[in-house]
């Protein structure tokens, strides 16, 4: 990469292709949820994820790029690790636990993109693609704190038990 601004398409290209990896891993995660919170929760992200790949299509219309061929291996590897978890033979609780540690781990990988290509937009002073990734941005950190939230308060306790 030249500049800033191709290290921002590729970034975008990445998240492109996150959102479209757990597009399809998500209904997976809410099948095996037991808990009606975390189920309502991945439910919900579901929703999101859709409108945060119509965000970044958005932004690949507006940069004219084409993020139909990259594939983001960092996401593929997390969903690989949450699949090996979905092959396990555990209790419910344990299982939901899991699930929540992988959801994290998800969220804190989109986190760390959506800040980067918000970062970089922002020093190349592209306002409206600024604009999209902060509201992705603000979006996904408010799930990884829902998420935390229901782990300490009631998910983990009860796969202590």
């Amino acid at each position: 990469m030249k500049n800033l601004t191709e290290l921002l398409e590729h970034e975008i290209k990445d998240l492109y292709s996150a959102e479209k990896q757990l597009l399809e891993a998500l209904p997976e995660m809410i099948k095996a949820a037991t808990n009606e919170k975390l189920k309502k929760g991945f439910t919900k992200h579901l929703k999101e994820t859709e409108r945060h790949l119509e965000r970044i299509q958005e932004v690949c219309k507006e940069m004219d790029i084409n993020p139909g061929s990259t594939k983001c291996n960092a996401m593929a590897g997390l969903i690989e690790e949450c699949q090996g978890l979905l092959n396990e033979k555990s209790n419910d609780a344990v299982m939901d636990a899991g699930l929540i540690a992988c959801a994290r781990r998800v969220e804190h990988y989109e986190i760390a993109g959506y800040d980067t290509a918000y970062r970089y937009a922002k020093a190349l002073k592209l306002k409206s693609v600024r604009k999209l990734l902060k509201k992705t941005l603000k979006e996904e950190k408010k799930t990884e704190k829902k998420l935390k939230k229901l782990a300490k308060k009631k998910i983990i306790k009860k796969a202590k038990a």
